[in-house]
């Protein structure tokens, strides 16, 4: 308690108590005789006698006395004499210092003590107090830290809530439930790369290969209007020309490291990429403009996940209206008797062009963008009808598994909520690694795309197998010298001759982006 002014309280005198521990009863003082007689009202009150006051002191007291009364008087005639404005001066004055001093005096009650207690403990304690500089290890990339334990978690892209701070807080626990916001793209931010990259087996080599590849990338917008191309100015372009893919793909490899039209080395490039591509959009929310027909729901996925991305990792409000817009055209061309898409709106459907728009919905909805239930269970499903166990997917119903279309159809099940130890993901997991990256025998890119996300989020045993090869194969394949340098060669992929240079550049950018790029499903 402040220590003030106030009159100290008096202790009361505490009772004797005998030793067999009931108090003793006061005892009653006895009065004189005839005063106890009488009952209380017929008792006489006595005078109280004067008190004598010496002669000379009494001439004193009359002194004070005249001079006093002299005062007062001096105190009317100044106060009658003063003009009002005076008087009115004094009396605020007055009320205004009575004001101060309540509220001075509110203050001092809601002071408030706190004590912070750490441990039951006292530890060794800090003997120098100067903190200013602390040495740091520098952080080790080139060998992965895996962790053994696995955690399911039901929510992967949930945040904290924002909570405003009580003064008089006495606990450090809450119930408040945290929100699901999209927290899955927090991992390309400077430090959380790093940190995630060591954590889930990244190297110095995988960072290597995608700076170069960024490299080659930026080198390959077209500084007049902002586009990338799938048919050049590089060496082996693709057969045919799609600049909203190309565009799409190439803002996703940019953006997969952090880089946004507000930050990173190539702010530029996604700046000028970004407006480039949403000139194209129209009023309903489609961006696709020219090309080959079967390319136009491609190409509308891929450039939904770009403005979905950049958006959720800035919270930029000037491309939430565009991401919002491209979601709900989505919705619109969905087949509606199948539940999947392929080349055009609301026209059939086949697992590969589904993928895309799944993984773009996931965008939509890791940037807290508005995503349509029933078009989610429509996905659900059309992956049903394509399935005959659960673990292999084939491209279209009625066909056979193929193994591309499982890896892409096992991410969508995991992004729909398939828990990690469902029976039929394990089989279908087993059976992708038993085909890993390898250019000798079966150079596909694309497939690698899918399973690598796949297995990254299965984690644990799983992902290391495939890891182990995926992170030395993909970076040792690189070009590494003259005007392709940093991009890959696409000769001997399976789709190398449909989608040229450009493509099998941002795939593999994509595979070794994959440590920080989403944030695994399931927790490790």
């Amino acid at each position: 308690m402040p220590v003030g002014s106030a009159t100290r309280p008096v202790r009361p005198v505490p009772v004797p108590i005998p030793a067999g521990g009931r108090p003793v009863a006061a005892r009653p003082v006895p009065l004189p005789q005839s005063a106890a007689a009488l009952p209380a009202a017929a008792r006489p009150i006595r005078a109280a006698a004067p008190i004598p006051v010496p002669a000379g002191r009494a001439t004193l007291l009359r002194s004070d006395d005249e001079a006093e009364e002299k005062e007062k008087e001096v105190t009317e005639v100044a106060i009658k004499a003063a003009p009002p404005w005076m008087v009115s001066a004094v009396l605020h004055m007055v009320i205004l210092i009575f004001l101060g001093l309540m509220v001075l005096a509110r203050g001092r009650d809601k002071q408030v003590g706190l004590e912070v207690v750490y441990s039951d403990e006292l530890g060794e304690q800090l003997l120098d107090d100067d903190l200013t500089s602390i040495d740091m290890p520098a952080l080790e990339i080139e060998e992965p830290v895996f962790a053994v334990d696995l955690m399911q978690v039901m929510d992967p892209f949930a945040a904290p809530p924002e909570l405003d701070l009580a003064i008089d807080a006495n606990t450090m626990t809450s119930s408040i439930e945290a929100p699901s916001i999209g927290m899955a793209l927090t991992g390309r931010e400077k430090g959380a790369r790093e940190a995630l990259l060591a954590a889930y087996g990244g190297t110095g080599k995988t960072e290597e290969a995608v700076g170069l590849g960024l490299e080659w990338l930026a080198r390959q917008q077209n500084t007049r209007t902002g586009l990338w191309s799938l048919t050049g100015p590089y060496a082996d372009g693709g057969g045919q020309e799609n600049q909203l893919a190309a565009t799409a793909m190439a803002l996703l490899a940019f953006q997969g490291a952090g880089n946004t039209h507000k930050a990173g080395k190539y702010e530029r490039n996604v700046s000028r990429g970004i407006e480039a591509m949403l000139r194209m959009q129209d009023e309903d929310g489609n961006f696709f403009r020219e090309g080959p027909y079967h390319h136009h729901l491609y190409s509308q996925a891929q450039a939904t996940i770009a403005i979905c991305e950049l958006y959720g990792m800035t919270k930029d409000p000037k491309y939430r209206a565009p991401a919002q817009k491209a979601l709900d055209y989505a919705s619109r061309i969905q087949t509606p008797s199948l539940g999947g898409w392929r080349y055009v709106p609301r026209e059939d459907a086949d697992t590969s062009v589904t993928g895309w728009f799944v993984m773009a919905l996931q965008s939509g909805l890791m940037a807290g963008l508005d995503v349509q239930s029933p078009m989610l269970d429509a996905v659900s499903s059309y992956l049903d009808k394509v399935t005959k166990d659960g673990s292999t997917y084939a491209y279209q119903i009625g066909r056979e598994p193929t193994l591309v279309m499982t890896a892409e159809a096992l991410l969508c099940r995991q992004y729909l909520g398939w828990q990690r130890d469902d029976p039929r993901m394990l089989a279908g997991v087993r059976m992708l690694l038993e085909y890993p990256v390898d250019y000798d025998n079966d150079e596909n890119v694309y497939y690698w795309y899918y399973a690598t996300q796949t297995l990254h989020h299965m984690g644990g045993d799983e992902w290391e197998q495939w890891n182990k090869l995926m992170r030395e194969r993909i970076p040792a394949r690189q070009v590494r010298q003259g005007a392709e340098r940093g991009s890959w060669n696409p000769g001997g992929d399976r789709w190398g001759a449909h989608g040229g240079r450009l493509f099998t550049t941002c795939l593999s950018v994509f595979n070794l982006e994959v440590y920080y790029r989403h944030l695994p499903i399931y927790k490790h």
